[in-house]
């Protein structure tokens, strides 16, 4: 773990610490639960505003005389909002660190989504959530990279997944108030509700932790050393020497920096796995509700299939990121978004109601719980220098899809179609992440065998 100082004539080199060991070692404890907590609730409020448009839109589509179209397009100010906070925010935090851009994004997109609700007009409406959406989109990547950082090897996956299912626990919660608020309240007490996670604000810039790689790259020995403490106090190495936070290699927060060392194909198949993954998140998560509205189930039955599908997401993801630290990400992700196709396309096919929740449970566990798996599966690709970068990347690109999702579910209603074949399109680009997935899969393995040659030589 250290490496003693050697003498140099008069000089001696200090010892240095490896902090990708004390983490990569340390047992599962009260800092990691920390960590876990304070991110996993900063995802539930940005998963509440990401789901809240498809809990109200069917009031919102009655209130302001909406037709399917202009519902599918409103939804897409928020998404496009996405899009650029996770390429603008995801590599500011590899520059000015996750902690600062966790503030302010957490900041921007409550405060938006909270003046929502004094929204009057569709045009006012768009504009607040498109600065909702700046600041969720900047908020995922750089959650993800920091809990990334401080998770154990040997669990990895399974944390960062936990952390994440709170992105389908706040679609969870969006569903459940709109079943009660919405009948009473109105659509704007859903973004009123906005306001509360705010009250959090002081304990997440107090509690939660800087990255420890980037607190070594700015020099902040002492804090990082405070940090590691609580992760394995006992360390006798962390009482002195030089911490250290390793790298295969160092790069700069660049996007041209995702292409470089061999790492062409497997960003651009990521980027594939995103695009196609978050269409069918958002076409489901937005049309979900009213799709089974027009098959003529009710408002609070409908909004159920939403819980269902976001519930399935959560459980979904923490199951698939236990099998991911036993079997491998690529795997679990192909499987999952195979079983989540099928599921999809079956959902437009007459069915008891036991089987259609069933249906629409591993629906999400193949969409919303894929989606935090591939958020694990760029945060492995990359290293430090560039893992926020590369998270903000795929996921702007990811976002791409998801103001299309929303678009083509809202053209696919107003064509009339069948049921049927409105699942059967939302399903084909599941089948697209199957291929994509397993050409990074193998661009992957021939990186890291690369990587062993280098070492051996």
């Amino acid at each position: 773990m250290t490496s003693q100082g050697v003498d140099l004539g008069d000089k001696q080199l200090a010892s240095t610490v490896s902090v990708n060991e004390i983490i990569d070692r340390a047992r599962f404890g009260r800092t990691h639960w920390l960590i876990i907590a304070l991110t996993g609730l900063l995802l539930i409020v940005d998963g509440y505003d990401v789901f809240v448009y498809g809990a109200i839109l069917p009031a919102l589509m009655e209130d302001w005389s909406l037709t399917p179209t202009q519902a599918g397009t409103l939804a897409s100010w928020a998404l496009f909002g996405m899009m650029f906070g996770a390429m603008i925010f995801g590599p500011l935090g590899d520059r000015i660190g996750r902690k600062k851009c966790i503030i302010i994004c957490f900041t921007l997109f409550s405060s938006a989504s909270f003046f929502n609700g004094f929204a009057t007009t569709p045009f006012s409406f768009g504009v607040l959530r498109f600065i909702a959406g700046l600041g969720c989109g900047g908020l995922m990547p750089n959650a993800v990279a920091l809990t990334r950082e401080y998770a154990p090897a040997r669990i990895r996956s399974t944390l960062v997944a936990l952390m994440f299912s709170g992105y389908a626990v706040g679609g969870i919660a969006a569903a459940g108030l709109g079943i009660w608020m919405l009948p009473t309240f109105g659509w704007q007490s859903m973004f009123f509700a906005a306001i509360v996670p705010l009250l959090f604000l002081p304990v997440i810039a107090w509690k939660l932790p800087e990255s420890p790689g980037i607190l070594i790259r700015n020099g902040k020995q002492s804090a990082a050393r405070r940090v590691l403490r609580g992760i394995d106090p006992d360390n006798p190495a962390l009482n002195g020497g030089t911490l250290t936070y390793e790298e295969p290699k160092a790069g700069t927060a660049s996007v041209a920096a995702l292409f470089q060392d061999h790492k062409a194909v497997g960003t651009l198949s990521l980027w594939i796995s995103f695009f196609c993954c978050l269409l069918m998140v958002y076409a489901l998560g937005s049309w979900l509700p009213q799709l089974m509205r027009t098959a003529g189930y009710s408002l609070g039955s409908s909004l159920s299939f939403l819980v269902a599908l976001n519930l399935g997401g959560m459980i979904g993801a923490i199951a698939g990121g236990s099998l991911a630290d036993r079997f491998g990400l690529p795997r679990v992700v192909i499987s999952y978004f195979l079983l989540g196709s099928i599921c999809i396309v079956l959902l437009g096919f007459n069915s008891a109601m036991s089987i259609l929740y069933a249906l629409i449970f591993v629906a999400g566990a193949g969409t919303i719980g894929t989606q935090i798996l591939l958020y694990a599966s760029v945060a492995e690709f990359y290293g430090l220098s560039v893992r926020s970068t590369g998270l903000g990347w795929a996921s702007g690109i990811g976002r791409i899809g998801a103001i299309v999702g929303p678009m083509l579910g809202g053209v696919l209603l107003a064509a009339e179609l069948p049921m049927t074949w409105n699942f059967v399109v939302f399903a084909i680009p599941g089948v697209v992440s199957v291929l994509a997935t397993a050409i990074y899969s193998l661009n992957l393995k021939q990186r890291r065998q690369d990587e062993n040659t280098l070492v051996a030589v």
